[in-house]
C-alpha cells in the first residue's frame, strides 16, 4: 500500500525525499504506478519504463546477499569491512554493508535485515544478519 505519491518535479524531489525519510528514521522506496516495478535508487522517472507516475512506499528492511566481498584496512583506519550487493524483497538492488559479523563470515544468499546507521555522519541504509 502507498504511504504517499509524488510528483517528480514538484517539492523536494526524490533523493531529497529519501533522505529526509532516512532522517525520519523511515526507509523509503518507489513503486512505479504505471509498471509496478520498484525503482531503487530514488530517481525522477521510472528506469524500468520512464514513467513519471510512482509512489512512496515504506520498504520492509529484508534483503539477501547477491554479491560481497572484504575491504582490507589497516586497523588504524578502521579495519576490515563488508560490501554487499543485497537484493530488496521488494525488488530493487543495493550496496552496502552487513554489520555485526565479521566481514568474512557474509555469505551470498544470507537473509539480512535493514536499518538507518550512520557512517562518517550520513544515515544510511546498513543490515545485520536476519
Amino acid at each position: 500500500m502507498a504511504d504517499s505519491a509524488s510528483s517528480p518535479f514538484a517539492g523536494d524531489g526524490p533523493e531529497l525525499t529519501f533522505r529526509k525519510g532516512l532522517d525520519s528514521g523511515e526507509f523509503k522506496i518507489q513503486k512505479c504506478n504505471d509498471c509496478g516495478s520498484t525503482i531503487y535508487y530514488p530517481r525522477a522517472v521510472c528506469n524500468h519504463c520512464g514513467s513519471a507516475n510512482y509512489s512512496w512506499h515504506t520498504a520492509s528492511g529484508n534483503g539477501t546477499v547477491y554479491s560481497t566481498s572484504v575491504e582490507r584496512t589497516p586497523p588504524e583506519k578502521g579495519g576490515n569491512q563488508n560490501l554487499a550487493i543485497i537484493d530488496l524483497e521488494e525488488g530493487g538492488r543495493l550496496m552496502s554493508r552487513v554489520v555485526d559479523i565479521d566481514p568474512t563470515e557474509v555469505k551470498i544468499g544470507m537473509a539480512v535485515k535493514a536499518f538507518i546507521g550512520e557512517i562518517g555522519g550520513t544515515k544510511l541504509i546498513l543490515f545485520r544478519p536476519a
